[in-house]
């Protein structure tokens, strides 16, 4: 008889050990899920997504890469550019220019106030002199999301599937005065930036491609 009693106790806190085990992974399970859920839920982006939703997503975008198509105006010509742009944090991003081929390879590095070039093959201030534009961190998005929440007359305008947030740029430089980013109301990603001198002539357009954003 005791024998069997000593079983019953054996076989109960075995059983209270299952248990336990169990509540436990659950709670780890949940604990879990919620975590891998949340960002998912503060990025969601869609149709029914408000103008201040979508504001909000890119004003807190953490880190991006994308390859931009960029045209650059000037009295005399126009230029074309095909440039990579890599943001993970303010100490660790850079732009690569792939075309055109005479200045591809060129990465330029931001770190803080700081820019750094790289490219050993080719004449960086002779690059600097000729291509100012690219060399410039006012062409990053980064660099327009920081002007656009120091703005206190910054414009928000709805128009159909595109949302445009418009700024007024800081810096001294009259030729880029002017700033206007157009989002996809439907993925939040950015579709455009035009930059505009102080006579409200464009002096830089960037169209957005293979955009991935992080908040």
């Amino acid at each position: 008889m005791e024998n069997i009693n000593k079983r019953k106790q054996k076989r109960i806190k075995n059983l209270s050990k299952i248990i336990i085990l169990i509540i436990i992974i659950l709670l780890i399970f949940l604990l879990v899920a919620k975590f891998i859920k949340k960002p998912f839920k503060s990025s969601k982006i869609g149709n029914n997504s408000s103008s201040q939703e979508i504001e909000d997503f890119i004003l807190n975008i953490s880190s991006y890469e994308a390859v931009i198509d960029m045209d650059v105006y000037s009295n005399k010509n126009s230029c074309k550019y095909k440039i990579k742009q890599v943001y993970k944090n303010e100490n660790d991003n850079y732009q690569e220019v792939l075309e055109p081929s005479n200045i591809a390879g060129i990465k330029i590095k931001q770190e803080r106030d700081k820019l750094i070039m790289e490219n050993s093959k080719l004449n960086l201030s002779k690059i600097m002199e000729e291509y100012k534009y690219v060399t410039d961190n006012c062409i990053d998005l980064m660099s327009f999301i920081n002007e656009y929440k120091k703005d206190e007359d910054r414009k928000v305008k709805e128009e159909g599937n595109v949302l445009s947030l418009e700024t007024t740029s800081g810096s001294p430089n009259k030729y880029l005065k002017y700033k206007t980013l157009k989002i996809d109301r439907k993925t939040g990603k950015p579709i455009s930036m035009e930059i505009k001198s102080a006579s409200k002539k464009t002096v830089i357009y960037i169209i957005y491609n293979e955009v991935e954003i992080n908040n």
